[in-house]
């Protein structure tokens, strides 16, 4: 009797053009960092992924050969958070610098928004990097102060009240608001904070007298008081 043997299948690895990389397994083959690779796509040096999310290896292996012009061209920080940011800055400048300031700086367009991460903003690392206008710097950590509601009261030389008058009106409003140490942190946050470079606004409109509002009284009605009746607002 002849004796038949079972044949099996080898499945043979697809060739090198067939296989494709995820984010991860790209970076590693250019040899870079992960937020390096975010960033050479937004510089238009790496060709966009599939829709799968995904690369062919040997389009890969040939933009291997351009791994020190992307490591140049994406510079040597990733996309910071404020506090780490404001640190770098610190060292560079050799000043003090805040969140606030970097926060300020992006809200001028001399910094730009990378995103969210676990709820907090980045900020772009390679403008953080090239980033060298001193003067700017200096109007930021002046202008991007945030200030509670005493202080923000102090800050334009008037009572608390005064202050509340101007928010009512839509002359102020809260450039943050954050947790006061009392709060629990499963609520929202419910301190207001001001920006300083919105009350040096305030304090150069004509239309407030504020010597005359200054001088009011202790338990006499605010000269501000009228601002909410007359449904005055900032311009949007």
């Amino acid at each position: 009797m002849e004796t038949t043997h079972p044949t099996t299948t080898t499945s043979n690895p697809p060739p090198a053009a067939a296989r494709t990389c995820g984010p991860q397994q790209a970076a590693d083959r250019l040899g870079i960092e992960a937020w390096r690779l975010d960033r050479a796509l937004d510089l238009g040096l790496i060709p966009p992924a599939s829709a799968a999310g995904r690369w062919p290896a040997d389009v890969l292996d040939t933009l291997a050969a351009r791994t020190d012009e992307i490591r140049a061209a994406t510079g040597t920080l990733p996309d910071l958070g404020a506090v780490r940011a404001a640190d770098h800055l610190a060292t560079r400048f050799g000043v003090p610098v805040g969140p606030d300031t970097v926060a300020e700086l992006a809200r001028t367009g001399a910094i730009r928004r990378a995103g969210i991460y676990k709820g907090h903003p980045l900020y772009n690392g390679l403008d953080i990097e090239r980033f060298t206008d001193r003067a700017a710097l200096d109007r930021a950590r002046q202008n991007g102060r945030l200030l509670d509601r005493h202080a923000a009261a102090r800050h334009l030389g008037v009572r608390d009240c005064d202050l509340n008058h101007l928010v009512r009106a839509g002359l102020l409003r809260p450039a943050a608001h954050v947790h006061s140490r009392y709060q629990p942190r499963r609520w929202a946050p419910e301190v207001a904070l001001y920006r300083a470079g919105d009350l040096n606004t305030l304090l150069t409109d004509p239309a407030l007298d504020w010597p005359a509002i200054r001088t009011t009284a202790k338990g006499r009605p605010s000269l501000l008081a009228r601002l909410a009746r007359d449904g005055r607002t900032l311009p949007q």
